[in-house]
């Protein structure tokens, strides 16, 4: 695989972080831009910009579409691939979310950041979509966004893919299901350990929704190949990497036998009886992961899972 020069936005995120990682253990070239201080992170994604700065150049104080992030394509021009994985996500799981300001947010600048880019030599874009938006993904409900967050995402995509083609730029989409792993935000799985160690047994409420779970680092090893192989002529080309496929309930089952293995606490579960489905039943991906990222270790990744969680586990102990 090629080496390539890449300029990649949001790599403080659960999912940039494993993104750069995977992309410079590709050996790729990465220049990723953070739209704080390297001060002003805290918890979480400060571990992961501390844990990915020795990994690019890292470019502080630089929102996308902003001054700076001219400034920085003027800087340093040329670039193989825009990696745009950066977007608005505040507040979005929330009915109220302001799908106008997320699209601004997500798009501000494009068409001259574009332009440049392919003026530059930079003819490859890759956006990061997500299951969440319309028309990804397989399902029920007709393939709906599940929400407003959805939506700008669909939105963003849209208008992405328009500007690249405006500027013959090969489209390149790689569309997230439900990643989880280490470094991730305190969401279903970080619950699912916090409640074992604590000694309790866990309650999934929503365990007949059909879902896509992923483990992360696998995510990343598809992200990087798909990166890697990438053509540069004008077009389109897409990925949607699926890691289990299989209901909530039997998910958290999965993930409770992965870690009782390595943990020895007892992993209790209690499935909630859904009646409610106020999201579609089903919507996964459907392109399988781990053929596409060959020398992946599935156990390895809960290895992995296992020791980010020890310190929670011991502390419990204690």
């Amino acid at each position: 695989m090629k080496s390539v020069r890449i300029l990649f936005t949001g790599a403080s995120s659960f999912t940039g972080y494993w993104f750069v990682k995977a992309l410079a253990s590709a050996g790729h070239e990465v220049v990723a831009i953070f739209s704080q201080r390297s001060d002003a992170y805290e918890g979480i994604r400060l571990e992961r910009v501390k844990g990915v700065e020795g990994l690019c150049k890292p470019v502080f104080s630089c929102v996308f579409g902003s001054e700076a992030f001219m400034s920085l394509l003027q800087s340093e021009a040329p670039f193989d691939v825009f990696c745009h994985h950066a977007a608005d996500v505040t507040n979005y799981r929330s009915a109220d979310f302001d799908v106008a300001a997320a699209l601004a947010a997500n798009t501000r600048s494009l068409p001259k950041i574009l332009r440049h880019l392919s003026e530059t030599g930079c003819h490859r874009l890759l956006l990061t979509g997500s299951i969440f938006e319309s028309g990804e993904g397989q399902g029920s409900d007709g393939l709906a966004a599940f929400s407003p967050y959805g939506l700008s995402k669909a939105l963003t995509s849209s208008m992405v893919e328009y500007y690249a083609e405006e500027n013959d730029m090969h489209f390149g989409k790689f569309v997230i299901p439900n990643p989880f792993g280490p470094l991730e935000e305190p969401r279903f799985t970080a619950y699912l350990v916090n409640t074992w160690a604590r000694g309790e047994i866990a309650e999934v409420k929503t365990p007949a929704y059909i879902r896509d779970n992923i483990h992360v680092d696998l995510l990343a090893a598809c992200y990087a190949r798909f990166v890697g192989e990438m053509p540069s002529s004008a077009g389109r080309s897409k990925l949607n990497p699926s890691g289990y496929i299989e209901s909530q309930g039997a998910f958290a089952e999965r993930f409770a036998s992965n870690l009782r293995a390595r943990t020895q606490l007892p992993c209790g579960l209690t499935l909630a009886r859904q009646i409610e489905f106020s999201e579609p039943r089903i919507r996964v991906n459907h392109d399988v992961a781990d053929g596409y990222a060959a020398d992946w270790s599935e156990q390895a990744a809960w290895d992995a899972l296992a020791r980010f969680y020890a310190p929670v586990i011991e502390a419990s102990r204690a």
